[in-house]
């Protein structure tokens, strides 16, 4: 496919000015910001697999921080108590994800829209009651972290603190991730995926594999917010029960909306405001009450002004500013069907 010479050189300075920035980052910021940058970086590849699950696919999921959850207690307890290798502990918790991911895709298969909303909303629900439930393992209430000489540290040959090499590892891992997302939207999968959300009874009218395509892409959707999960333990080396509760599951989705649903970068545009933004707030010396306020005041201000996410209004800029400096539209010339034209007189 022909491309014009003009927008790859642009998509290119683009790439290369984001990737710099992205770079100089934690070379920049003080330490507590960095920590927040990787606190980005999680969420960005949780909203990812969300996004991949209710943007692309057109199932909607309210419960993402539960398989958050599960990521970051599999981590760590594997870390903590069993003595893995951080690698090993996030491919488990990775695996462990999708196949609780499949198991809620299947009773899926036969309800969607809000009921299917309802039902994840249930699994964030419930999932800090497992917790607590189950205290000889997770910790309880008082929650369980991974030992100070079992944390993630620099490596001495990079002259790096230790907040800036966990920030270049998790946004290697982001890299991969929504590379790897990419690439498989635009695959025959990945139409599959998408011509599902669009028109259900179509795609199996052309061959779909409706059903499997909708449990494997709720596996894959979980697995990614499970991996999320246990990077997270990389930034943060505690969990509890009370930071996978409800509020992160909506967190979650908020960011895929934000970004742009439907978006490969929105998550990312998407996670880095529900991060800063309330910190953001906190600027104005607003009365700590009325942050939430402001802060989903703030947010519904955003969705009136761009329905589509910030990529979407983006795009609509874009498209606008095309029309109004591209060469004005011409009438097409008139065709010669070899007959004399009609007199005027």
């Amino acid at each position: 496919m022909n491309r014009d010479p003009k927008q790859l050189a642009i998509r290119a300075g683009v790439f290369v000015v984001v990737a710099a920035i992205l770079l100089y980052l934690p070379q920049y910021f003080p330490s507590f910001q960095v920590t927040r940058l990787n606190q980005v970086l999680c969420f960005a590849i949780a909203a990812l697999g969300l996004n991949l699950l209710t943007g692309f696919n057109g199932q909607i999921s309210v419960g993402h921080g539960a398989f958050f959850g599960v990521g970051a207690y599999t981590s760590v307890i594997l870390v903590a108590d069993h003595g893995w290798p951080f690698v090993g502990a996030f491919a488990a918790a990775a695996v462990l994800a999708f196949v609780l991911g499949v198991l809620i895709g299947l009773p899926a298969l036969r309800i969607e829209g809000l009921y299917l909303a309802l039902v994840t909303l249930a699994l964030a629900t419930v999932f800090p009651f497992v917790v607590t439930r189950f205290s000889d393992i997770t910790g309880g209430s008082q929650g369980k972290r991974i030992p100070r000489k079992d944390e993630f540290t620099a490596p001495d040959w990079t002259g790096l603190d230790n907040d800036q090499w966990r920030y270049y590892v998790l946004l290697g891992c982001a890299a991969v991730a929504f590379l790897l997302v990419r690439n498989l939207i635009r695959s025959r999968a990945g139409r599959a995926i998408i011509s599902i959300r669009d028109n259900e009874t179509a795609a199996e009218t052309l061959g779909v594999n409706v059903a499997g395509y909708k449990v494997v892409t709720f596996g894959v959707s979980a697995m990614l917010a499970g991996l999320a999960g246990a990077l997270s333990t990389i930034n943060n080396p505690f969990v509890s029960a009370e930071q996978f509760n409800i509020n992160l599951s909506i967190t979650l989705l908020v960011a895929v909306v934000v970004g742009g649903a439907a978006t490969i970068f929105g998550p990312a545009i998407g996670a880095l405001l529900v991060v800063f933004l309330p910190v953001w707030l906190e600027d104005f010396d607003a009365p700590p009450e009325l942050s939430p306020v402001i802060f989903g005041g703030s947010l519904i201000l955003l969705m009136i002004v761009a329905p589509g996410g910030i990529l979407g209004l983006a795009r609509h800029v874009q498209a606008w500013v095309k029309r109004r400096t591209g060469p004005p539209s011409q009438a097409p010339p008139p065709v010669d069907t070899g007959e004399p034209l009609a007199s005027t007189a």
